[in-house]
């Protein structure tokens, strides 16, 4: 999954209107223009796609971590400079304020299964032996899942 995906997702499944994410990314010291976030959020086929950077999406992970949970005191964490599906995901979980057993019901709602062993694996250190890589397939299915959680279908 790319950045743009996981930024468009979590701005339906939140419901965030532009301006609240150019507020997410100042929240970091990080200053984006509208046009910026118009560009972030088109599809890869579209004209003026623009790839949304490692340490900019970092940047509002970080943000929306201070959303979420509040602006912790003192120095706020560097962006990383590259992320991978691992790092996104944790970033997310603590966003959220989620245990292992909240990720699991999210990922049920997914139709997706996984083992709290399997589940651990991908929070761990890279250089622990039993660290896993975070595949799109369960990123995917978290968010999907997070979608059906905090943006349920409305029935009309």
């Amino acid at each position: 999954m790319t950045n743009n995906d996981v930024l468009r997702r979590l701005r339906f499944t939140f419901d965030l209107k532009d301006s609240a994410l150019i507020d997410i990314f100042s929240s970091t010291n990080v200053s984006v223009t509208n046009d910026q976030i118009t560009d972030w959020l088109k599809k890869e086929e579209d004209e003026g796609y623009v790839s949304l950077h490692d340490k900019d999406f970092a940047s509002f992970l970080n943000g929306f971590i201070n959303l979420k949970r509040g602006k912790r005191e003192g120095a706020q964490p560097e962006p990383e400079k590259n992320l991978n599906n691992n790092m996104i995901f944790q970033k997310l979980r603590i966003a959220l304020n989620l245990q292992a057993e909240d990720i699991l019901d999210i990922l049920a709602l997914a139709d997706f299964n996984l083992s709290k062993h399997e589940l651990s694996a991908l929070f761990r250190k890279p250089g622990n032996k039993n660290y896993r890589e975070c595949k799109d397939q369960i990123l995917r299915n978290f968010l999907q899942g997070v979608q059906l959680k905090y943006r349920p279908i409305q029935s009309k």
